[in-house]
C-alpha cells in the first residue's frame, strides 16, 4: 500500500468517524472513488481488516485522549457503586455504567451478524441510500427543540440510543450519526448528543480493536503493511481529535444541518457515478 493512501484513508477514519457521514461507508467509498486496489488477492479481505484496525485504533486513542479527564472520573465513580454500594451513587457512577449498557444491542448484533453483514451489506448503492435516508433522519431529529442535558441519561436512553446505534453496523449509516439522532430524538441538546455519541464510542471502538487485533495476530501481518498501519494510526488519531473539538465546537452554536447537506449531495453523487457508468456498482 502507498503511503499517500495509508495517509487519505487515515485522514478520512479520522474525520469521518465522529463526524455523521460514516466512516465505515467513505473507507470503502474512497478507494472505489479512486481506483484504488491496495487490498487485492486472496488475502485481500483479510489485510483490509487489519489496516481498518489500525484505523480505528487511532481514533480510539484521539476519543480517550480528548475525553480522559471524564473517562477516568466514569471509571473511578463506576467502579465506586460496584464495591462501596455503601456509598451514595453519584450521575458519573451511574453515567459509566449507563454507557456500559448502551454498547450491548450493536456487540450482540454484530456478533450474530458479523458474516452477513459483510457479504451483503457495503456495497456502494446500498452506502449511497443509507448516507441519504439517514442523512434525512439526521435532519429532522435536529429540527426537535431538545433540552435535556448529559446527566439526564438514563438507562431507558442507553438502550434506544444503543439499539440505534446497531444500525451502524450497515456501512453508510454512520455511528456517530445515528447516535446523535437517537440522543436529539429523545430530546437532548446538540453538545448532549454530541458527548453521549463520543463517549458511546469508546467501549465500542475498543471492543471492536480487541477482537480484530487478536485475529490479526493469529493470520499474521504482512511485513510490507507495518509502515501503513503506524502512518494510518498516526493520521487517523490527529484528525479524530480535531474533528472531536471542531464539531463539539461548532454544535454549541450550529444545526446539524451542513452534514445533512453533505450526506445527501455524497450519495446522489455515488448514485450517479453508477448511473453513467463512470464506476461499477459493486466495490
Amino acid at each position: 500500500m502507498p503511503i499517500l493512501h495509508a495517509i487519505v484513508l487515515g485522514l478520512v477514519q479520522g474525520l469521518s468517524e465522529f463526524l455523521p457521514i460514516s466512516s465505515s461507508g467513505h473507507l470503502l467509498l474512497v478507494p472505489w472513488l479512486f481506483g484504488w486496489d491496495d487490498f487485492g488477492g486472496p488475502d485481500g479481505d483479510r489485510i483490509k481488516k487489519t489496516f481498518d484496525v489500525a484505523l480505528h485504533f487511532g481514533t480510539f486513542i484521539a476519543v480517550l485522549g480528548y475525553f480522559r479527564r471524564d473517562v477516568v472520573t466514569y471509571v473511578r465513580e463506576g467502579t465506586r457503586l460496584v464495591f462501596k454500594r455503601s456509598i451514595p451513587a453519584t450521575t458519573d457512577g451511574k453515567l459509566a455504567w449507563f454507557f456500559v449498557l448502551s454498547t450491548i444491542p450493536a456487540a450482540v448484533i454484530g456478533a450474530l451478524f458479523e458474516d452477513a453483514i459483510d457479504e451483503r451489506l457495503g456495497t456502494p448503492i446500498i452506502i449511497a441510500i443509507s448516507l441519504i435516508v439517514f442523512g434525512v433522519l439526521l435532519g429532522w431529529a435536529d429540527r426537535m427543540a431538545g433540552k435535556r442535558q448529559l446527566e439526564a441519561f438514563g438507562a431507558r436512553d442507553a438502550l434506544l440510543v444503543g439499539a440505534a446505534q446497531a444500525l451502524a453496523l450497515n456501512p453508510g449509516t454512520s455511528r456517530s450519526g445515528i447516535t446523535m439522532t437517537g440522543a436529539r430524538a429523545l430530546g437532548f441538546d446538540r453538545d448532549s448528543a454530541a458527548r453521549i455519541s463520543f463517549v458511546m464510542s469508546l467501549p465500542v471502538i475498543f471492543g471492536a480493536v480487541v477482537f480484530k487485533t487478536l485475529g490479526a495476530i493469529t493470520d499474521g501481518i504482512p511485513s510490507d503493511l507495518y509502515w501503513p498501519m503506524a502512518i494510518g494510526i498516526i493520521t487517523s488519531g490527529i484528525s479524530g481529535w480535531i474533528a472531536i473539538w471542531g464539531t463539539l465546537r461548532y454544535i454549541r452554536t450550529r444545526s446539524f444541518t451542513p452534514f445533512v447537506v453533505y450526506r445527501i449531495a455524497a450519495g446522489i453523487l455515488v448514485l450517479a457515478l453508477i448511473g453513467i457508468g463512470f464506476r461499477d456498482a459493486s466495490l
